[in-house]
C-alpha cells in the first residue's frame, strides 16, 4: 500500500507530460514492476493506482536513478584524480588522449608502459566486470587471473575501499572509448615473465583494506588513507630493496632510485632532511599550486602530480594529507 500511496502522491510530477510520453513511461514502469513483484500481483497494483500515477512514479524513479549515477560518476572523477591515474595512464605526447595509456615508466627493472583504461572493449577495460576491477586493485591480478607487475601500485591500492573503486570504475566507463593497443613492456628476460611477477607478489605483497586508527583524528585517518593507499605516495617517496620491495620501516623518507632515475625527496616531518619546518598551510599550498615555502616552484615528476592529482583535491583533503605527513618522524 505504501508503494501505491507514493505513486499517487507523485501524480503532479507529470502534469505536463504528453500522452505519448506518459504511455511510454507507463509501459516501461509496468514491465519493470512486473519483474519485481510478479505477474500474479500486478492486478492488485493496477487496482490501487491509475496509469498517470504509474507514469509519475516511473519518471521520479528514472530521474532519481540518473541523479545517483551522475553523483557516482562525479565522485569517481574526483577519486581518479586523487589516485594519480591521469598522470600515469596518459602518454607524454602533446596530442595524447587522457587515460588511453602509453606512458613510459622507467625503473631499475626495465621500462613499463601504462595500459589503456578507457572503456574500449578490445584494447581498454570495457569488458571488465565490477569484480574484475576490484580484484585488479585489491589482489593485483587481471581478469584472466595473471599477476600484475608492481609497476601498477596494487601494493598500495589494496587498501582502497570497494565503494571508492566502484565509483572510479563508473567514471572511467562514462568516458569515450579509445581504441589504442597497449605497448609491451621493455624488460630484461629474467623479469619479463608473469611468473616472476607472481613470485615477487608471493614474497612481498600482503592484501588488506585500510583500517582507521581509533587513536587518531578523522583528519589524520583521511590523510593516511589518501597518502598510503589512494594517492600511493610511498610508491615513489619510500626507498625500496634491491628486489623492488617497499621498505615500510622507512615510510616516505625519500628514494634515491625513483621513477625515471629521479631522486625523490624525504617528505616526513624530519626538520633537516624532510619537511618538518613546513607548516600545514605550507604543505597544503604546495599541493595546490606547487610552490615551495621559499617561493620557488617544484619541478620534475612532481609537477604532473600537482597538476593532475593534488591540485584537484579539496582544501580539506590536502590539509588531511598535511596532517598525516607532519605526524611522520
Amino acid at each position: 500500500m505504501c508503494f501505491a500511496v507514493m505513486l499517487a502522491a507523485s501524480f503532479v510530477a507529470v502534469a505536463d507530460t504528453t500522452p505519448e510520453d506518459a504511455e511510454a513511461y507507463r509501459t516501461s514502469a509496468m514491465t519493470t514492476l512486473r519483474g519485481h513483484i510478479g505477474a500474479a500481483s500486478m492486478h492488485v497494483v493496477r487496482g490501487l493506482v491509475d496509469d498517470a500515477a504509474f507514469s509519475a512514479a516511473w519518471l521520479l524513479l528514472v530521474t532519481s536513478a540518473l541523479q545517483a549515477d551522475e553523483a557516482l560518476v562525479e565522485r569517481g572523477k574526483y577519486l581518479i584524480h586523487a589516485g594519480g591515474c591521469v598522470t600515469c595512464h596518459t602518454a607524454e605526447d602533446d596530442d595524447a588522449v587522457p587515460l588511453a595509456g602509453g606512458r613510459a615508466l622507467k625503473s631499475p627493472f626495465g621500462t613499463f608502459y601504462s595500459p589503456n583504461i578507457t572503456p574500449e572493449r578490445q584494447t581498454g577495460i570495457g569488458d571488465w566486470s565490477d569484480e574484475d576491477f576490484v580484484r585488479a586493485f585489491w589482489d593485483g591480478v587481471n581478469p584472466s587471473g595473471e599477476d600484475y607487475f608492481p609497476a601498477f601500485p596494487f601494493t598500495s591500492y589494496t587498501g582502497v575501499a570497494r565503494d571508492d573503486l566502484l565509483a572510479m570504475k563508473a567514471y572511467l566507463f562514462s568516458l569515450e572509448p579509445i581504441e589504442k593497443a597497449n605497448r609491451e613492456h621493455d624488460l630484461p628476460f629474467m623479469t619479463s615473465s608473469r611468473r616472476a611477477a607472481a613470485a615477487w607478489k608471493a614474497r612481498y605483497f600482503s592484501a588488506g583494506r585500510f583500517e582507521p586508527d581509533p587513536g587518531q583524528s578523522d583528519e589524520w585517518n583521511r590523510g593516511a588513507y589518501l597518502v598510503r593507499h589512494l594517492g600511493h605516495c610511498g610508491e615513489c617517496h619510500t626507498p625500496r630493496s634491491r628486489l623492488g620491495a617497499i621498505r615500510d620501516t622507512h615510510e616516505l623518507r625519500g628514494n634515491p632510485d625513483g621513477p625515471g632515475e629521479e631522486k625523490i625527496p624525504n617528505i616526513t616531518a624530519d626538520p633537516d632532511d624532510g619537511i618538518g619546518r613546513w607548516t600545514l598551510k605550507d604543505i597544503e599550498y604546495f599541493l595546490d599550486i606547487g610552490m615551495l615555502p621559499d617561493g620557488d616552484f617544484t619541478g620534475g615528476s612532481m609537477s604532473a602530480v600537482i597538476e593532475d592529482n593534488t591540485s584537484q583535491l579539496t582544501s580539506e583533503d590536502r590539509l588531511a594529507i598535511a596532517t598525516y605527513l607532519k605526524s611522520l618522524e
